[in-house]
């Protein structure tokens, strides 16, 4: 038996999806917040005092349940295998504006000098800016450690400003004073994280913005037409980013592929330099080489089939193991035009990552002619090298 496979993340057929409809809640719950921030709300009650006291709380509160579920619609997109072009604009649209909100409600509150939100903010329009031009580029560029303790930093002292006076804080000397110095410090920390963040997009994007004579894009990127194994600029584009970021983390990578049959391994290799961090790749197009390569189990190959999440996460580890490599990724899916099933159509990919974080599964649903799924799927699977890399 055969699985053939497919290539970029097929949008669903609708943008309902459960993961679009957090991100839209998180959206039109931010006025919501903003109302709770600023606005005279306690005076429209009978004892407003009270209501008084609670009004920081309940902002503080807003505020978390807002940040916090940034990661559950991101989370419920890659688990159903519906990520869509939608989402991927709206996501970090949410989180920009949940912070704008929340320094703007803390300015006119005359809880934080406006000067802060302007470093904040610039850096937002900036960096938003840098990914476009990229992006127009073929360039894609992948979010530093710097970015994401940006976020966190952003996030508590937020929220620590939101709270630091109320009650019962401000009546209490002996913690008042200590708080406004940690809220101030955390502020700092991450208002230096948001200027280190900015410089480190700068410096990715230098050639891009021609700050280096004779260079038109980011050199990860410059790959000849021969070697780029037929696949569309954007894509090796891509493989490059993840070379030049396993090669700044140390990582070594492999791969386990069945319906791409190679072509993961040859985007990965078509970069130049590749080989100081790409050790090699299996080729497993059928079952017999699945489990003699890899060590797939005979039985879960029979009761789930090779398109199944057992299958995906134990090529990856087979592929890992076989080549000591930090991070290995595997596919195993239905290319087209025929081999689907109700269960499994055309377009149904399974991939498995195996890392130092330990194995994953997750399933996509491309659309499109047995040449577009490939495509997807080798698209996808690089993604999820970013992901690991990053997280390293």
């Amino acid at each position: 038996m055969r699985d053939n496979a497919s290539s970029q993340p097929a949008s669903p057929t609708t943008i309902w999806t459960p993961a679009n409809i957090v991100t839209l809640i998180r959206i039109l719950l931010v006025p919501v917040f903003f109302v709770a921030c600023v606005s005279p709300w306690p005076t429209w009650f009978p004892d407003w005092n009270e209501a008084e006291l609670l009004k920081p709380w309940l902002a503080a509160l807003l505020f978390v349940v807002l940040a916090c579920t940034d990661a559950l619609d991101g989370y419920l997109a890659r688990s159903r295998g519906e990520v869509t072009n939608f989402g991927k604009f709206m996501d970090p649209l949410a989180d920009k504006i949940l912070v704008a909100a929340a320094l703007l409600a803390l300015c006119e509150l005359q809880i934080l000098p406006s000067w802060v939100a302007l470093i904040i903010l610039t850096r937002e329009f900036i960096v938003s800016g840098l990914r476009m031009l990229a992006a127009s580029e073929g360039v894609v560029i992948a979010a530093s450690w710097y970015g994401k303790a940006k976020t966190v930093f952003q996030i508590i002292a937020i929220l620590l400003f939101i709270i630091k006076d109320s009650e019962p804080f401000i009546s209490t000397p002996a913690i008042e004073t200590p708080l406004y110095v940690v809220s101030w410090i955390v502020m700092v920390v991450a208002l230096v994280l948001t200027i280190i963040s900015m410089l480190d997009y700068l410096a990715k994007c230098r050639p891009i913005l021609r700050f280096i004579p004779g260079e038109n894009k980011i050199d990860e990127a410059s790959v000849s037409q021969e070697e780029s194994v037929s696949l569309p600029d954007e894509v090796i584009a891509r493989a490059s980013g993840v070379i030049a970021l396993a090669d700044a983390k140390g990582a070594k990578l492999s791969t386990a592929e069945s319906c791409t049959g190679g072509l993961i391994a040859g985007s990965l290799t078509a970069v130049p330099g590749s080989s100081s961090v790409v050790e090699g790749g299996v080729v497993s197009y059928s079952n017999e080489i699945k489990h003699h390569l890899l060590n797939v189990s005979t039985s879960d190959l029979e009761r789930y089939g090779a398109v199944s999440e057992p299958v995906a996460i134990q090529m990856a580890q087979g592929s890992r193991n076989a080549l000591s490599t930090t991070i290995a990724v595997a596919v195993t899916g239905v290319a087209g035009p025929g081999g689907g099933s109700p269960e499994k159509p055309v377009g149904t990919v399974w991939f498995g990552v195996d890392s130092l974080r330990g194995s994953r599964a997750e399933v996509m649903h491309f659309a499109g002619n047995r040449a577009s799924v490939r495509e997807q799927t080798v698209a996808h699977a690089l993604a999820l090298f970013e992901d690991e890399l990053t997280a390293l």
